[in-house]
This record gives structure tokens, sequence and C-alpha cells, in this order.
């Protein structure tokens, strides 16, 4: 007689796995290649028909992007993030430009609001990355009030930062257990996410990054972006080279501006979710 041994289910560790997301986010210079990301925040804030006065929350905020689109419009915006320093980041612009805006220290999967305290919810290419989708997903729901709206920008599992995702991966792999960030860029994902609790609007809209060449958007995310600068930071030398170079392979299959200059287009989910 055979006996067949079911291997035990190992539970991550969050605590521990989410220590290390705020250390790798802390690190580089998230900001320098957040900034360049502003359109997506703008476009996000009119996909989700932002109104003057409305309450909004941007969840997992990074410097800003979302807050300040919202406050450009003159919602009365809270910006929140688990990272100080980025939120730092975001008060810095929003002084620059005289917005109001309020920043608090809070992570997405335990927000600190009552429900049902926010008109509209945001989020670009931030709560993605945090490690319990369906916490995260039932947390927004709750802050937000009903017939309001999520409106969110992820990355999606296909295009270019998707792949990029799976090259850093294979030579630097994420924590067992952990589901990839870029499912939430996917409608299907979504949708058992927020399930029967809310509607769902999804358009596949593209970003472009736009650099000197391979070796300088290397050189950028390599010293600045937390995920790529702690990829390359674990990694021996040989092994840099060789994240270097399936890297710069990425970029040049991709790269839609010849020689000259590099223009890599990077598909990505826009989403706004009404909760019922």
């Amino acid at each position: 007689m055979t006996t067949t041994v079911t291997p035990p289910v190992t539970t991550p560790d969050f605590n521990a796995i989410k220590q290390r997301q705020q250390a790798t986010w802390a690190s580089g210079d998230y900001a320098v290649v957040g900034t360049t990301l502003q359109i997506v925040g703008e476009q996000l804030a009119e996909a989700a028909d932002l109104r003057a006065g409305e309450k909004v929350l941007d969840v997992a905020a990074g410097n800003g992007n979302a807050t300040l689109a919202a406050a450009r419009r003159f919602a009365d915006v809270l910006s929140t993030d688990y990272v100080p320093a980025l939120l730092e980041r975001g008060s810095a612009r929003a002084a620059a430009e005289g917005l109001k805006v309020r920043f608090l220290v809070a992570d997405v999967e335990e927000l600190p609001f009552a429900d049902a305290s926010f008109d509209a919810v945001l989020s670009t290419f931030g709560v993605m990355f945090a490690p319990q989708h369906e916490r995260c997903a039932g947390q927004m729901l709750r802050v937000v009030r009903p017939g309001g709206r999520i409106a969110l920008a992820n990355w999606t599992p296909t295009g270019f930062i998707g792949r990029l995702f799976k090259v850093i991966g294979a030579h630097v792999p994420p924590p067992a257990g952990v589901r990839s960030p870029a499912l939430w860029g996917s409608p299907q994902h979504l949708q058992a996410l927020f399930g029967d609790a809310a509607e769902i609007r999804t358009t596949e809209r593209v970003f472009n990054f736009r650099y000197r060449s391979a070796a300088h958007f290397v050189e950028v995310f390599r010293d600045y972006y937390g995920p790529t600068h702690k990829a390359f930071a674990a990694l021996p030398e040989a092994g840099r080279g060789a994240l270097e170079r399936d890297i710069v392979a990425l970029l040049e299959e991709l790269n839609t501006a010849g020689p000259s200059s590099l223009v890599v287009p990077s598909a990505y989910l826009e989403a706004v979710i009404t909760r019922r």
C-alpha cells in the first residue's frame, strides 16, 4: 500500500514581506521615476470624473501623482502611503504648486478610516504592489461610499513593465507564495477581487517610457527605482551584468524610436470600480 504525503501549505509571512517592501520603496529615489508618470494621474482623475469638493483618498500614493491630479481639480485630498519618505516628496510637490493636501502614513491593507468615508479612492501603480490582494480590495471598498468610485492604474502582465518584472524575477526570485503585482492589470483578476460589490469599467491604455537610450533607462532604474535598485544590489557582479543585458535586450526589442533614442510603450489597465 502506497501512502501519499501531501506537503504542508506554507503561508507567507506577510509582515516580513511588507517590511522588505517598505525598505525597497524607501531605497533609491522613486520620485525620479514617479514624476515621469504624472500624465497617468491626470488621466485617472478624468476617468474617475472627480468633482470639486469631493473627499478623495490616494492609497499607496508614492510621490503623489494621483494626489496632485485630484487636488488640481479642487477635491479634498488625503494622500497616504506606508513609506514616509515618499509622502515627503509628494508634500514638497504640493507645496510648490500651492495645493492644499493632507498627508498621512497609512497602509492600504489596514486603512484607519471609518466605513464610507470617501467619495473616491485612487491609486496609480501603488496598491498593485501590496501582497494581500483581497485585503486591499476589501479595504478600498469599505472606505468608499456606496456609489463612490475606486480608480486604479495598474501595469498589465503582458506589457513592458509586466515583462520587466519577469526578467527581474528570473534573476532575483520574489518571495514564495506572493502573487505577481501585474495580476492587478487583468480585468478577470479585478472581477475576482471586487465581485458583485461593484460595477467595473476597464480601459487598456499605454504609457510611453522616454529615455535617452537603453543604457540611460537602466542607469535611472538601477539607481532610483526601488525594485530594480534592490535587485541589482542583491546580485554579485556577474549577476548584475547578466540582469543588465537582459533588461537592455527587452528595451531594444520594444523600442519604437530607432537607434537615436528610447521610447518603450507599456500597457496599463485603467479601472473605474463603482461601489454598489
